[in-house]
């Protein structure tokens, strides 16, 4: 073999393991000459990621005047249509019911943009939800059952609104008034008429506060899709009322026993509201000081009753369960007086009043609005005139001391306990 020949045959070789190495290995270039190998095992293949379809949704704000039917017509929705929907919802709301700054959403398939579910939050809790039945299960259904006509295509439910959670502290010491004190504080004042609802067996927001008390509180703050909405629970509080403290905690022993109770575990919820006219209508005319004036009146040895000034046409509230005894016009001054007598110690009497919600031996329960504030008899302005009697005798309701609501039982003292101290932890 001559020497050309070797070199050739030399050449063919190197050349083709050059060529096999190549298949078997990836070499990529970079423009600084440098190479980087990789494996063909470690090849990373890239995902590709297709965004997900969601279904269309139309925010309606509900306007002055607007009616459900315009307002479904108005968004492109035919009146069969409307129609079949309203009927679906009437066993749970009427939708003529719905409310000026309120939204309705409409739903639209994200396959085939047809009209799929109507959402519409009643309250602050619950939301009604009218959305389309799934054809196939309800062909499936009728097919199995041998039941064809009459088959609903809407099904109607009211479910909790599905908040976000947020725990918040507030607080603040009472310059004026508690309503002005949250305000002062930027705290949304629907937190501050909750913190009164959770303790209105114990204080009354319009005679008790003074200079100088001071409170704070826990409770919830609730959001949607990141957007502050409103306050949700009082979890716990104290309040200082004139040296005295008194606090409150939220806690479900059971299905049956749950609700607000006091630091020994001894529910606050009480016989008697500590007030007949709710904090949120008489919170922000009041200030501390002087109570002896025309219009608000303490309890005094001639003045046997409280006076609470507010507007005409406030709700008055039944202070504890009972059975109405008089619903009249009284000619010794009372003007409109209604009588509620509680258990064979108690009775209560609302006086100078503008109308009734009620009638003559209807059963009312604790916190029933039973009559509004007027100005009737021999009455100087606008005002409540609350009295409670005890075995017939006129007593001052302020003082009266109720006994406590049922403890906590042993067996859940110790959980009661822990969750209280995880409040307490925040007002240090």
């Amino acid at each position: 073999m001559s020497k050309f020949t070797k070199k050739i045959i030399i050449f063919s070789v190197i050349f083709l393991s050059a060529i096999t190495l190549l298949r078997y290995s990836n070499i990529l270039a970079f423009d600084n000459g440098e190479s980087l190998i990789i494996n063909s095992t470690d090849m990373i293949e890239e995902e590709i990621v297709i965004p997900e379809k969601k279904d269309r949704i139309l925010k309606i704000e509900i306007g002055e005047g607007d009616t459900y039917g315009a307002l479904m017509q108005e968004n492109g929705v035919d009146y069969a249509l409307a129609m079949e929907i309203y009927d679906s919802a009437q066993e749970f709301y009427d939708l003529i019911k719905i409310r000026q700054g309120r939204i309705i959403e409409l739903v639209y398939d994200k396959d085939d943009d047809s009209f799929n579910a109507l959402k519409y939050k009643i309250d602050s809790e619950d939301e009604l939800v009218i959305s389309k039945i799934n054809q196939n299960i309800q062909k499936q259904n009728a097919s199995s059952s041998g039941v064809i006509e009459g088959q609903k295509s809407w099904q109607t439910e009211i479910i909790p609104i599905d908040y976000e959670i947020k725990i918040k502290t507030s607080g603040g010491v009472i310059e004026s008034s508690m309503y002005q004190t949250a305000l002062d504080n930027d705290i949304d004042i629907r937190a501050i008429i909750e913190l009164a609802n959770a303790f209105q067996w114990t204080i009354d927001f319009a005679m008790d506060p003074r200079v100088n008390d001071e409170f704070k509180f826990v409770y919830e703050e609730r959001f949607l899709d990141g957007e502050y909405k409103n306050p949700g629970k009082i979890l716990g509080g104290y309040y200082i009322n004139a040296g005295e403290k008194y606090e409150i905690y939220y806690f479900e022993e059971s299905e049956d026993n749950k609700g607000y109770f006091d630091q020994d575990g001894n529910s606050v919820q009480k016989m008697f509201l500590k007030a007949p006219v709710a904090f949120k209508y008489i919170s922000s005319g009041f200030t501390t000081g002087a109570r002896y004036i025309a219009a608000f009146q303490a309890y005094t040895s001639t003045h046997m009753a409280i006076d609470y000034a507010a507007s005409i046409g406030t709700p008055v509230r039944a202070v504890g369960d009972g059975t109405i005894t008089q619903v009249k016009y009284s000619n010794s001054g009372y003007g409109n007086l209604l009588s509620i007598r509680h258990n064979g110690t108690y009775s209560t009497n609302y006086a100078h009043l503008n109308g009734f919600a009620v009638k003559y031996g209807q059963k009312v329960k604790q916190g029933d609005v039973v009559a509004y504030v007027g100005n009737t008899g021999y009455s100087t302005g606008p005002h409540l005139h609350y009295e409670m009697v005890k075995n017939g005798v006129k007593i001052n309701p302020l003082k009266e001391v109720l006994p406590p609501g049922k403890a906590i039982e042993e067996e859940n003292r110790e959980r009661f306990l822990e969750e209280i101290e995880e409040v307490r932890t925040r007002f240090r």
